[in-house]
């Protein structure tokens, strides 16, 4: 790959048409609800299956549930955690995720949840010292403790400030979250050493090129989480927010896009391959994440490096698919990489969508100046001053949006 030079510059956007997520691929208008969600929805979908994401593989034959650890005095008798172990077998093969979720003991479940995936592993979200320590392959970050690719016992809450816990339970809400190389490492292994091998046919050794990559896996994971949320009475499963942060937004996005039990979708900085849209070649580019990235999508999806105008899809598709749904999209202003005007348009041009099904979008086109929000809709936004970064600011905005679409009065 050639030294890529990202476009910053809004004045050297190129001139683009985005597809109409109200026209279907034969021409014809989509006019009423039923359209949408019989045959329009159905239809983009498969295409962002097809050529980004990948044809994920369903249910397998056996999933089961154990709750390994309970723990009702957490944070200092302010909550219960639990720790799961989520066995998958399929066609004679076996792999595991573990979820750990925290509850609010201040008052009577079931309760709603955020739900997400981390970067470090499950022990790395909270200072609680007997969380069970990973030991799947971990990305080599020196600062965080992680040694020889593994975790070690200094790695333990070193990205607790990402996810404020104790203020998410003062709130009224719980939080579960799954380290996302329990499903797949983030790293180009031929797909050999998480949970694809266990959908191989027989003789198959990678997906096909349109199935799914590692941010499919990853969406799939969060799938079963909401399996195990359905048969947990503390938990409420009809108000599940699932929330990502930059690949992990991406991913979040797709799980919303595929599976409609998430009532709250949640993407902080997803950037190319989530709220960005593409066609605007701003910051990151397909060509880029895909050089970078190889792993992330479906081998269909490298057709469009350079190409990104020849997508049958852009990213306000994927942002439509939450309809009639509440989404929200979060950006950073010195974020430019994952280009916040293009993950705000995203929201602008799924709009019409959510109008059609009865629904209100953002109500403007004009992107707001740092520290501006947007979500009085069913479509909400901010841009946060600072970084490519979640932080409490962020994690408020986001229990802002979901007060207001449970017709929750807790106190702050």
């Amino acid at each position: 790959m050639t030294d890529h030079k990202p476009n910053y510059d809004e004045s050297l956007v190129p001139e683009y048409t985005l597809p109409d997520p109200l026209v279907m691929e034969d021409g014809t208008p989509v006019t009423t609800p039923e359209q949408w969600q019989e045959l329009r929805r159905p239809e983009i979908l498969r295409l962002f299956q097809e050529h980004m994401y990948g044809r994920p593989p369903g249910r397998p034959e056996k999933v089961s549930f154990e709750v390994v650890a309970e723990y009702r005095e957490a944070i200092l008798g302010g909550a219960t955690r639990k720790e799961i172990v989520a066995t998958f077998e399929n066609n004679g093969r076996s792999h595991q995720m573990e979820i750990i979720v925290y509850l609010p003991n201040a008052k009577p479940g079931p309760h709603p949840i955020f739900v997400g995936l981390n970067f470090f592993g499950n022990h790395s979200i909270t200072d609680d010292a007997d969380i069970r320590l990973s030991g799947e392959w971990m990305m080599g970050v020196s600062s965080h403790c992680i040694v020889d690719d593994r975790a070690t016992e200094a790695s333990r809450g070193i990205a607790s400030r990402r996810w404020p816990i104790a203020r998410v339970l003062t709130r009224g809400y719980g939080i579960a979250s799954i380290y996302c190389g329990d499903l797949d490492p983030d790293f180009d292994d031929g797909f050999q050493n998480g949970i694809h091998p266990l959908f191989y046919r027989e003789g198959q050794t990678k997906p096909d090129p349109d199935e799914w990559g590692t941010i499919g896996a990853w969406a799939w994971g969060l799938s079963r989480a909401a399996d195990y949320f359905e048969g947990d009475d503390e938990i409420d499963h009809r108000r599940v927010a699932v929330m990502g942060h930059s690949r992990l937004g991406k991913t979040a996005l797709w799980a919303g896009a595929q599976d409609e039990r998430f009532a709250i979708v949640i993407s902080n900085d997803s950037g190319c391959g989530g709220a960005a849209l593409a066609r605007r070649r701003f910051g990151e580019t397909v060509e880029v994440i895909n050089n970078a990235f190889p792993h992330w999508f479906c081998d269909n999806h490298k057709r469009y490096s350079g190409r990104e105008d020849d997508l049958p899809v852009d990213q306000h598709q994927l942002i439509a698919l939450m309809a009639p749904r509440p989404v929200y999209i979060a950006s950073a202003a010195n974020d430019l990489w994952a280009d916040p005007k293009g993950e705000f348009l995203s929201g602008v041009h799924a709009g019409p969508v959510y109008k059609l099904l009865g629904k209100t979008g953002l109500g403007t086109a004009e992107h707001p100046q740092p520290g501006g929000v947007i979500a009085d809709g069913d479509i909400g936004y901010h841009l946060r001053p600072g970084d490519h970064d979640v932080l409490l600011w962020d994690w408020e905005r986001f229990m802002d949006f979901a007060d207001r679409h449970y017709d929750r009065n807790n106190a702050g």
